[in-house]
Protein backbone atom coordinates (compact mmCIF):
# COMPACT_ATOMS: atom_id res chain seq x y z
CA UNK A 1 0.00 0.00 0.00
CA UNK A 2 0.98 3.61 -0.51
CA UNK A 3 -0.16 6.43 1.73
CA UNK A 4 -0.04 9.88 0.20
CA UNK A 5 0.29 12.48 2.92
CA UNK A 6 1.21 16.05 3.69
CA UNK A 7 2.72 17.06 7.05
CA UNK A 8 0.42 18.66 9.61
CA UNK A 9 -2.75 17.56 7.84
CA UNK A 10 -5.44 15.02 8.63
CA UNK A 11 -3.43 12.39 6.74
CA UNK A 12 -1.54 11.97 10.01
CA UNK A 13 -4.48 9.90 11.24
CA UNK A 14 -4.20 6.99 8.74
CA UNK A 15 -0.42 7.26 9.00
CA UNK A 16 -0.60 6.57 12.74
CA UNK A 17 -3.11 3.76 12.20
CA UNK A 18 -0.84 2.03 9.68
CA UNK A 19 1.99 2.06 12.21
CA UNK A 20 -0.26 1.03 15.09
CA UNK A 21 -1.47 -2.01 13.15
CA UNK A 22 1.98 -2.92 11.85
CA UNK A 23 0.85 -2.92 8.22
CA UNK A 24 3.46 -2.55 5.46
CA UNK A 25 3.20 0.67 3.47
CA UNK A 26 5.13 3.27 1.51
CA UNK A 27 4.82 6.86 2.69
CA UNK A 28 4.77 9.42 -0.13
CA UNK A 29 4.71 13.13 0.56
CA UNK A 30 2.48 15.49 -1.41
CA UNK A 31 3.26 19.17 -1.91
CA UNK A 32 -0.06 20.81 -1.15
CA UNK A 33 0.81 23.88 -3.22
CA UNK A 34 2.07 22.26 -6.42
CA UNK A 35 0.13 18.99 -6.08
CA UNK A 36 3.27 17.10 -7.01
CA UNK A 37 4.31 13.99 -5.14
CA UNK A 38 7.78 13.23 -3.80
CA UNK A 39 8.13 10.44 -6.38
CA UNK A 40 7.44 12.86 -9.22
CA UNK A 41 3.78 12.27 -10.01
CA UNK A 42 0.82 14.59 -10.37
CA UNK A 43 -1.25 14.00 -7.26
CA UNK A 44 -4.41 15.09 -9.10
CA UNK A 45 -4.17 11.92 -11.19
CA UNK A 46 -4.18 9.88 -7.99
CA UNK A 47 -6.89 11.80 -6.15
CA UNK A 48 -8.77 14.30 -8.34
CA UNK A 49 -10.23 15.82 -5.15
CA UNK A 50 -6.79 17.30 -4.67
CA UNK A 51 -6.27 16.66 -0.98
CA UNK A 52 -4.70 14.06 1.26
CA UNK A 53 -4.98 11.43 2.50
CA UNK A 54 -5.11 8.97 -0.34
CA UNK A 55 -4.39 5.27 0.09
CA UNK A 56 -3.40 3.29 -2.99
CA UNK A 57 -3.98 -0.41 -2.51
CA UNK A 58 -1.83 -3.15 -3.98
CA UNK A 59 -4.68 -3.78 -6.43
CA UNK A 60 -4.36 -0.21 -7.72
CA UNK A 61 -7.63 0.92 -6.17
CA UNK A 62 -7.49 4.35 -4.52
CA UNK A 63 -9.30 5.04 -1.27
CA UNK A 64 -9.83 8.58 0.00
CA UNK A 65 -11.42 10.30 3.03
CA UNK A 66 -9.56 9.72 6.26
CA UNK A 67 -12.49 8.45 8.32
CA UNK A 68 -13.09 5.74 5.71
CA UNK A 69 -9.42 4.88 5.23
CA UNK A 70 -8.83 4.23 8.94
CA UNK A 71 -11.81 1.87 9.17
CA UNK A 72 -10.66 0.00 6.08
CA UNK A 73 -7.21 -0.40 7.62
CA UNK A 74 -8.60 -1.57 10.95
CA UNK A 75 -10.68 -4.22 9.19
CA UNK A 76 -7.52 -5.64 7.60
CA UNK A 77 -6.42 -6.77 11.07
CA UNK A 78 -9.39 -8.57 12.69
CA UNK A 79 -9.55 -8.38 16.45
CA UNK A 80 -7.37 -5.30 16.77
CA UNK A 81 -8.11 -2.88 19.59
CA UNK A 82 -8.55 0.25 17.47
CA UNK A 83 -12.03 -0.46 16.12
CA UNK A 84 -15.00 -2.60 17.16
CA UNK A 85 -16.06 -5.35 14.78
CA UNK A 86 -17.77 -4.20 11.61
CA UNK A 87 -21.54 -4.51 11.96
CA UNK A 88 -21.54 -4.22 15.75
CA UNK A 89 -23.36 -1.51 17.69
CA UNK A 90 -20.05 -0.21 19.01
CA UNK A 91 -18.83 0.16 15.42
CA UNK A 92 -21.81 2.43 14.79
CA UNK A 93 -20.78 4.44 17.85
CA UNK A 94 -17.28 4.73 16.38
CA UNK A 95 -18.74 5.98 13.11
CA UNK A 96 -20.77 8.50 15.09
CA UNK A 97 -17.57 9.88 16.64
CA UNK A 98 -15.68 9.90 13.34
CA UNK A 99 -18.52 11.80 11.71
CA UNK A 100 -18.61 14.31 14.58
CA UNK A 101 -14.89 14.95 14.32
CA UNK A 102 -15.14 15.34 10.54
CA UNK A 103 -18.18 17.61 10.52
CA UNK A 104 -17.69 19.65 13.68
CA UNK A 105 -13.98 19.75 14.52
CA UNK A 106 -12.16 19.20 11.22
CA UNK A 107 -14.62 21.27 9.19
CA UNK A 108 -14.90 23.74 12.06
CA UNK A 109 -11.18 24.43 11.77
CA UNK A 110 -11.13 24.70 7.98
CA UNK A 111 -12.22 28.38 7.66
CA UNK A 112 -9.54 29.45 10.14
CA UNK A 113 -6.79 28.52 7.69
CA UNK A 114 -7.82 31.60 5.67
CA UNK A 115 -5.83 34.36 7.32
CA UNK A 116 -7.57 37.12 5.35
CA UNK A 117 -10.94 36.44 6.98
CA UNK A 118 -12.20 39.55 8.81
CA UNK A 119 -11.54 39.35 12.54
CA UNK A 120 -15.27 39.27 13.50
CA UNK A 121 -15.77 36.32 11.13
CA UNK A 122 -12.77 34.49 12.58
CA UNK A 123 -14.13 35.03 16.08
CA UNK A 124 -17.53 33.67 15.06
CA UNK A 125 -15.96 30.46 13.76
CA UNK A 126 -13.75 30.20 16.85
CA UNK A 127 -16.66 30.58 19.25
CA UNK A 128 -18.53 27.83 17.43
CA UNK A 129 -15.46 25.61 17.62
CA UNK A 130 -15.02 26.38 21.33
CA UNK A 131 -18.47 24.93 22.02
CA UNK A 132 -17.43 21.71 20.31
CA UNK A 133 -14.22 21.60 22.35
CA UNK A 134 -16.29 22.10 25.50
CA UNK A 135 -18.35 19.04 24.56
CA UNK A 136 -15.22 16.94 24.00
CA UNK A 137 -13.83 18.07 27.33
CA UNK A 138 -17.05 17.08 29.07
CA UNK A 139 -16.83 13.63 27.49
CA UNK A 140 -13.24 13.19 28.64
CA UNK A 141 -14.17 14.16 32.18
CA UNK A 142 -15.51 10.62 32.58
CA UNK A 143 -13.00 8.56 30.57
CA UNK A 144 -9.49 8.73 29.15
CA UNK A 145 -10.58 8.20 25.54
CA UNK A 146 -13.67 9.00 23.48
CA UNK A 147 -15.00 5.44 23.54
CA UNK A 148 -13.39 4.41 26.81
CA UNK A 149 -10.30 2.84 25.24
CA UNK A 150 -7.86 4.22 22.70
CA UNK A 151 -9.00 3.84 19.12
CA UNK A 152 -9.55 5.33 15.67
CA UNK A 153 -11.60 8.29 16.86
CA UNK A 154 -8.85 9.35 19.23
CA UNK A 155 -6.21 9.16 16.52
CA UNK A 156 -8.29 11.36 14.22
CA UNK A 157 -9.07 13.87 16.95
CA UNK A 158 -5.41 13.99 18.00
CA UNK A 159 -4.45 14.90 14.44
CA UNK A 160 -6.98 17.72 14.16
CA UNK A 161 -6.32 19.21 17.60
CA UNK A 162 -2.72 19.67 16.52
CA UNK A 163 -3.83 22.50 14.23
CA UNK A 164 -5.16 24.74 16.99
CA UNK A 165 -1.91 26.63 17.70
CA UNK A 166 -1.89 27.85 14.08
CA UNK A 167 -5.15 29.65 14.81
CA UNK A 168 -3.97 31.21 18.04
CA UNK A 169 -6.11 28.81 20.08
CA UNK A 170 -4.50 27.66 23.32
CA UNK A 171 -5.61 24.12 24.12
CA UNK A 172 -4.62 24.71 27.75
CA UNK A 173 -7.98 26.42 28.18
CA UNK A 174 -9.27 22.83 28.12
CA UNK A 175 -6.95 20.99 30.54
CA UNK A 176 -8.59 17.63 29.93
CA UNK A 177 -8.02 17.97 26.18
CA UNK A 178 -4.42 18.98 26.82
CA UNK A 179 -3.82 15.89 28.97
CA UNK A 180 -5.65 13.74 26.40
CA UNK A 181 -3.44 14.93 23.57
CA UNK A 182 -0.30 14.44 25.66
CA UNK A 183 -1.31 10.84 26.41
CA UNK A 184 -1.68 10.08 22.73
CA UNK A 185 1.51 11.93 21.74
CA UNK A 186 3.48 9.65 24.06
CA UNK A 187 2.43 6.46 22.24
CA UNK A 188 5.19 4.75 20.18
CA UNK A 189 3.23 4.63 16.93
CA UNK A 190 2.40 8.31 17.20
CA UNK A 191 6.01 9.24 17.89
CA UNK A 192 7.14 7.22 14.86
CA UNK A 193 4.58 8.82 12.55
CA UNK A 194 5.40 12.35 13.71
CA UNK A 195 9.13 11.71 13.37
CA UNK A 196 8.71 10.35 9.84
CA UNK A 197 6.66 13.36 8.78
CA UNK A 198 9.12 15.78 10.36
CA UNK A 199 11.97 14.04 8.57
CA UNK A 200 10.14 14.55 5.25
CA UNK A 201 10.02 18.28 5.97
CA UNK A 202 13.74 18.36 6.71
CA UNK A 203 14.66 16.86 3.34
CA UNK A 204 12.34 19.28 1.51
Amino acid sequence: MKLYFAPMTCSLSPHIVLRELGLPFDLIRVNNQTKRTADGNDFMTINPKGYVAALVLDSGEVLTEGAVIVQYLADLVPGNSLAPANGSWQRVRLQEWLNYITAEIHSGCAPLFYRDLPEPTQQWFKQKLFKRLDYLSQTLAHQHYLMGSYGLADIYLFSVLGWLPFFGIDLHHWPLLTAYRERIAALPSVKLALAAEQASVAVG
